[in-house]
């Protein structure tokens, strides 16, 4: 059997042959690995998004990145904007400092109700989040009602040195999920103290 070289033959072999690269690329590397100890549960991307398709009235989707973040890389929809860090003035190793949002827990309970709303967690690639499920846990919310979204928005960095994607976000994470999100700043769902100045 002859293979006919048309453009359309052309185009499906580097299709085959780019997402098989690709998938060499991430072989060993860990998806959604869990970054930390919290008494709350974790859930992929997806299975977050699911759920708040399921209960849109009590589950909510708390970013907490930074201000900045949420702004310039984008957020998901609807995802309500929390930080659990603020940039300083301060220039450190790694460009500006942060510091601690000592309200994190009020900011919290000032949106939403400890006893029926279910919160899920989000940050870059899922490390600031599990300090947030702890934090909240602290406010007042209960346990089985927390959530960390594995992956962040971001993802994780590929690993393999050997790949032209090394060092680069390209590896799990809500956006790469395909999973809905926006650049668009909505003022109900901006980190509300800002809005009160």
């Amino acid at each position: 059997m002859k293979l006919k070289i048309t453009k359309q033959n052309i185009l499906i072999l580097t299709l085959i042959l780019a997402f098989a690269f690709v998938g060499l690329a991430f072989a060993e590397q860990e998806v959604y690995p869990i970054k930390g100890k919290h008494p709350g549960g974790d859930v992929t991307p997806l299975e977050a998004y699911n759920m708040l398709k399921k209960d849109p009235e009590h589950t909510f989707l708390i970013d907490v990145r930074t201000r900045f973040e949420y702004q310039d890389i984008g957020h998901p929809i609807g995802a309500y904007n929390i930080p659990l860090e603020f940039y300083t003035t301060e220039v450190g190793k790694k460009g500006y400092k942060r510091v601690l949002n000592k309200n994190f827990g009020n900011d919290l309970k000032d949106r939403f109700n400890p006893e029926t709303d279910i919160l899920l967690f989000l940050c870059r690639s899922a490390k600031r989040s599990v300090i947030a499920v702890n934090a909240a846990v602290d406010a007042g919310f209960k346990a089985d009602k927390v959530f960390n979204v594995l992956g962040g928005f971001e993802g994780d960095k590929v690993e393999n040195k050997k790949s032209p994607f090394y060092g680069k976000r390209f590896v799990g994470g809500w956006r790469l999920e395909g999973l809905p999100w926006t650049y668009k700043m909505e003022p109900d769902l901006m980190y509300q103290p800002d809005s009160k100045k």
